[in-house]
């Protein structure tokens, strides 16, 4: 018999992943395998429960959570051997990974049935001087709400919560000076963040990255320019529609490795997480871990 080892955050969206653990550890046991689970307790855990999953030889490790679980899950197996598949149970706020690969959100079984169903395919991941991220890093001001957001909010109020800390947030938006350069072009000037994406699903807007490809080897930057508020709003409007590519304050490239740097304190935001602060250098890591996708 197989063995999968479940990782899994108890506090994820709106904590019903706890409600539901008996009927996925049954589901996986009539699938044929012999399943054992993890409970994260705090920051790291799950990191730390992907690691030894490996090493104890699992056949399976299965991400039960949100961005950020997940997040930590693959920091845990991205510089191991021998990794084994990677399957993903969305039960987070925003869950954007799980929405790019085209999991279902709301139906926990439904999910567990296409990590037993579903294709094993390798993706890209980002490498970040010593971390790893999945779908998206970021920096600047915005990329500052999927921390600032506190997890009872989230809890209660799903990703709403990510909306009003950001509406009330905008008067206050402060751009800032960073130097991006790449093997082909060097950006030099004050912006208002930047985006590194994997996928095309970031902060549960399917469009952000609209050309975004998971094995490709290259990223999909998205920089905004210093704006005035009337300006932001303009753009935010054309981010919904999908028509903010060919905006002339948003820059828009693909890369296979990018550094980034600034002389004031930035941030960085890592799969919703935060990830430390500039200077960073990124590079795509073509097709490095295997994850779980739907039958097309």
């Amino acid at each position: 018999m197989k063995r999968a080892r479940l990782i899994y955050n108890p506090s994820s969206g709106r904590e019903e992943i706890k409600e539901k653990l008996p009927e996925i550890l049954d589901f996986f046991e009539q699938a044929g395998y012999e399943t054992s689970c993890h409970v994260t307790k705090k920051a790291g855990d799950a990191t730390v429960a992907a690691t030894q999953a490996i090493e104890r030889n699992f056949d399976l490790i299965i991400a039960a959570g949100g961005d950020g679980t997940l997040y930590e899950v693959v920091n845990g197996m991205a510089e191991r051997e021998g990794r084994p598949p990677l399957g993903i149970i969305p039960a987070g706020t925003t869950n954007d990974f799980a929405r790019a690969i085209g999991l279902p959100m709301k139906n926990t079984l439904k999910a567990c049935e296409i990590i037993v169903k579903g294709t094993p395919t390798p993706i890209d991941i980002g490498k970040i001087n010593d971390r790893y991220f999945i779908n998206i890093a970021g920096g600047g001001a915005l990329t500052d709400l999927t921390y600032e957001v506190p997890s009872k909010l989230k809890t209660v109020m799903g990703q709403l919560a990510y909306y009003v800390k950001g509406i009330e947030k905008l008067p206050f938006i402060r751009p800032s000076h960073v130097r991006i350069e790449t093997d082909t072009k060097i950006i030099d000037e004050e912006i208002m963040l930047f985006l590194i994406a994997n996928s095309n699903s970031v902060g549960g807007m399917e469009k952000l990255a609209p050309y975004a490809d998971l094995s490709d080897g290259k990223f999909d930057c998205l920089i905004l320019r210093k704006t005035t508020l009337p300006e932001f709003l303009r753009i935010a409007t054309h981010v919904l529609k999908g028509e903010h590519i060919k905006d002339p304050d948003i820059i828009y490239f693909q890369t296979k490795n990018l550094k980034a740097t600034s002389q004031t304190r930035v941030l960085l935001n890592l799969d919703g997480e935060l990830g430390g602060e500039l200077p960073m250098e990124f590079t795509a890591l073509h097709k490095h871990i295997s994850v779980i996708m739907p039958e097309k």
